[in-house]
């Protein structure tokens, strides 16, 4: 097991957000438990176990917290309950290691708020921050709500108050706001505050101004440009870069023709599988075989057999 558990931190130790750190324990005890479950448990697990070295950035949702229930529920005797298989078999396979490696670089950037491999104008970022840092009202609704809430308590460890986060077609989970909760009055004061600033959020009396941003989702890949931002399409952005980054997740060239020439291919290869099973009732060999087939397609017998063999694996299922 320690071998195992070394090795699994060693993939892990590079990765933001200290995954390393606290993925630890899980991972111990993961290692400590499978070789006690039953087969299917374990290999149910073992797809959770998977997923924990695809970067934060493109779980569908909290695998660590997931795979850590299902191990204290299972080392108490319990059996996985259908809800609990059934969103494991859901999951795809994870991405592969070059996706990964991709996506973990983009992650250790984002974790440091860096976005200049992506962005060239970072002039308009400097230039609107000087002017926000050098703003006397915002220091005064600043301390206007200090003097209302303890913000302290709404702050991470490095002194942070995030606002509520952007979501896919502004779509928020929750958008009403009770004014009876302390906690809910402190989001909305803050929410409009960073509003009005342009702010993703503060850091202790620090402003922390949006960026423009490119940022990867478990289903996609989202560009947010700030309201205050002059935005050049030519000028501000590594197109390059970002296609780049969004391609890793691309399984091949897409396009009309490409589509064309698949669906002509998939009847094709519907017709092979007919051929082939023509060919075994009549049991032909070698040339004949392969004159046959190719007849059969209205391919010239000149054929090479690769193309043959191609066509059945590119449609095999």
């Amino acid at each position: 097991m320690t071998k195992a558990l070394e090795r699994d931190l060693k993939k892990l130790e590079s990765r933001a957000y200290h995954f390393a750190e606290w993925a630890e324990d899980t991972l111990r005890h993961y290692h400590a438990a499978i070789p006690n479950l039953p087969d299917a448990a374990a290999a149910r697990l073992r797809v959770l176990y998977d997923w924990m070295f695809v970067p934060l950035t493109l779980w569908p949702f909290n695998i660590h917290e997931m795979l850590n229930d299902l191990l204290a529920a299972l080392e108490q005797g319990k059996r996985l309950s259908r809800q609990q298989c059934l969103i494991i078999d859901l999951l795809p396979a994870p991405p592969d290691e070059a996706i990964c490696a991709a996506v973990a670089e983009h992650e250790r950037r984002v974790q440091t708020g860096s976005y200049e491999n992506h962005v060239t104008t970072q002039a308009k970022f400097a230039q609107a921050e000087l002017t926000l840092q050098n703003d006397p009202e915002l220091q005064r609704q600043w301390a206007r709500i200090k003097a209302t809430f303890k913000v302290p308590a709404y702050a991470d460890y490095k002194g942070v108050i995030r606002r509520t986060m952007d979501t896919e077609r502004n779509l928020r989970p929750s958008f009403s706001v009770n004014l009876h909760s302390r906690a809910d009055a402190f989001r909305a004061a803050f929410d409009a505050f960073c509003l009005r600033w342009h702010l993703y959020g503060m850091q202790h009396d620090e402003p922390l101004l949006l960026k423009l941003a490119v940022n990867i989702t478990p289903y996609g890949t989202m560009i947010h440009i700030p309201s205050y931002w002059s935005f050049d399409p030519k000028r501000d952005i590594r197109w390059d870069a970002i296609a780049s980054l969004h391609r890793v997740r691309v399984p091949g060239r897409q396009g009309a023709a490409l589509a064309e020439g698949q669906a002509e291919r998939m009847k094709l290869a519907k017709k092979l599988r007919r051929l082939d099973q023509e060919v075994l009732r009549l049991k032909l060999k070698g040339e004949k075989k392969h004159a046959f087939l190719c007849q059969g397609l209205g391919w010239v017998p000149e054929t090479s057999t690769k193309r043959l063999s191609r066509l059945r694996a590119e449609f095999k299922k």
